[in-house]
């Protein structure tokens, strides 16, 4: 199999099962931001057969929007460009909390399309449930922009599989949007791929390389440097990347049976879990663009896969966030 585009959930939207998460081109990761490296990374992506490209207002407070915009401004007929609102943050990055008021649904929106330089965007995700706003109301406000011709398509971010479902009655939704691997499988438990494949929901997996650890690149939290948000974060702790260890065992046991790297063993077990499921790994360098397409290569038969649930630690040391 290639990354050759299939229909995304409930739109005519057609995008390869392997995209690329830019968040890292902005923010959090650590290092400078190069902003002609990156632009580069994204034309290759294309030239690469990836055509689904994830974004949210959030990350690097607009500019992450702003490089997607310079990098496709005369390719956008060959992209499929997803943004997100509702992580709200100041000027200089400080945390304001969520929102899906109605109101700053569309104000949100707006600023989105004049960051991207677009009339319309392909997919319009909100990032974040409100708990003070009840769901029907934030869609409510999504299904008003895309009866305006500015989204096309909306969809759910981290939405639980009741929220999905309140969701779903109001406008169709055609993503939902959580955090899916190897090591953070509590999607399968809760019910939400259930709830999503019964509703003919795509569910789009971000940091299928569990934020990267899953790659086997970081031994210990000084592999990462001073400024990356994943020193603060409890499943990066000393502790946590010492019981964890277990995960990156098992990976390094099974590519050297597949004659793989560890990401392609990640990625690829993410992508036998049902051809609903997209992913969306980040990186910021062309080879892991290229080592990321290279699941395409990683097979499992039925029995492998059951080898490797039997196998895979019940517990991840370290809440997700």
């Amino acid at each position: 199999m290639t990354n050759t585009p299939q229909t995304l959930g409930n739109s005519t939207l057609q995008v390869g099962r392997i995209g690329l998460g830019c968040m890292g081109m902005s923010e959090f990761y650590g290092g400078t931001r190069d902003e002609a490296g990156h632009i580069k990374t994204l034309h290759t992506a294309i030239d690469l057969g990836i055509n689904h490209f994830d974004t949210a207002d959030m990350y690097g407070v607009g500019h992450n929007e702003e490089l997607v915009a310079k990098a496709f401004s005369d390719r956008w007929d060959q992209v499929t460009v997803a943004t997100k609102f509702g992580v709200r943050r100041g000027a200089n990055g400080e945390w304001l909390g969520i929102s899906g008021r109605p109101e700053y649904v569309k104000e949100a929106c707006e600023k989105s399309l004049q960051r991207l330089g677009l009339e319309t965007i392909d997919l319009y995700y909100q990032h974040r449930p409100d708990p003070d706003v009840p769901v029907e109301e934030s869609v409510g406000a999504m299904k008003d922009l895309v009866e305006e011709g500015k989204v096309r398509f909306i969809g759910l971010s981290e939405f639980s599989t009741e929220q999905l479902r309140a969701a779903h009655a109001v406008h169709p939704v055609t993503a939902l949007q959580t955090e899916y691997s190897l090591w953070t499988r509590n999607v399968e438990e809760e019910g939400i791929l259930e709830a999503c494949r019964d509703l003919g929901i795509a569910f789009v997996a971000y940091s299928p390389l569990g934020r990267g650890y899953l790659t086997g690149a970081i031994p210990n939290r000084e592999a990462l440097d001073a400024d990356d948000w994943r020193r603060d974060n409890p499943r990066f702790s000393d502790h946590a990347l010492a019981e964890n260890a277990q995960f990156v065992e098992l990976i390094r046991d099974i590519a050297a049976q597949k004659g793989a790297t560890e990401a392609q063993v990640a990625l690829a077990w993410v992508l036998a879990q049902g051809e609903d499921i997209f992913l969306i790994p980040g990186t910021r360098r062309i080879e892991r663009l290229q080592e990321n397409l290279g699941a395409w290569k990683v097979r499992f038969t039925v029995e492998e896969l059951a080898e490797i649930r039997a196998r895979l630690p019940q517990e991840t040391a370290g809440s997700r966030y």
